[in-house]
């Protein structure tokens, strides 16, 4: 598997593998990413805790969040969010993608929770983040359209297509933060 570099990643722009991203997104091996306008937070619990059984493929309540009149979502400390990317992704069966968190927001204490991979034919689909602010004493405003990682791109061997995510994934097709469909 090789990474692909500046030329090839404008060649994925122009060839329409990552819809709604343009060539001054490029950057030398990743391409930007922003965020969309879906945003699900995780829902309070009446009762106090709620259980969730992974192994029942169960997931937790989240619910939609809306922007302030600022046009900010405000992520509280502690607080889990699932938000989606602008950019549609049409991977080919032999390019694979992984996300990357922007440094500059890592550093002012948000997270994101590592699942951020898309397997070659992952098709029509925003890719679904999970976001948490780490910091204790601030919330941290996330604004649509604002730059939220970059994804390097991987180029390996032609998957059969019976293997591909096309086929097999879970999340194909999926537009807005998606929830999860259960622990497999």
């Amino acid at each position: 598997m090789s990474l692909l570099t500046y030329n090839s990643l404008i060649r994925l722009v122009k060839d329409g593998v990552l819809e709604n991203s343009h060539t001054n997104h490029v950057n030398a091996a990743s391409i930007d990413l922003h965020l969309g306008s879906s945003l699900l937070v995780e829902k309070d619990n009446a009762n106090g805790i709620g259980y969730v059984d992974l192994s029942k493929k169960e997931a937790p309540l989240m619910q939609r969040a809306w922007p302030d009149f600022g046009g900010n979502w405000w992520l509280e400390p502690g607080e889990f969010a699932l938000a989606e990317t602008k950019e549609v992704f049409h991977l080919p069966d032999n390019i694979a993608c992984e996300f990357k968190l922007k440094s500059s927001l890592a550093r002012a204490g948000l997270n994101h929770v590592l699942a951020g991979w898309a397997d070659p034919g992952f098709h029509n689909a925003t890719l679904t983040l999970e976001l948490i602010n780490c910091l204790n004493h601030n919330a941290l405003g996330l604004r649509p359209g604002m730059k939220i990682g970059q994804m390097v791109f991987w180029e390996g061997e032609q998957v059969p297509s019976e293997e591909s995510y096309a086929v097999k994934g879970r999340y194909n097709g999926q537009r807005g933060a998606t929830e999860s469909k259960g622990a497999v």
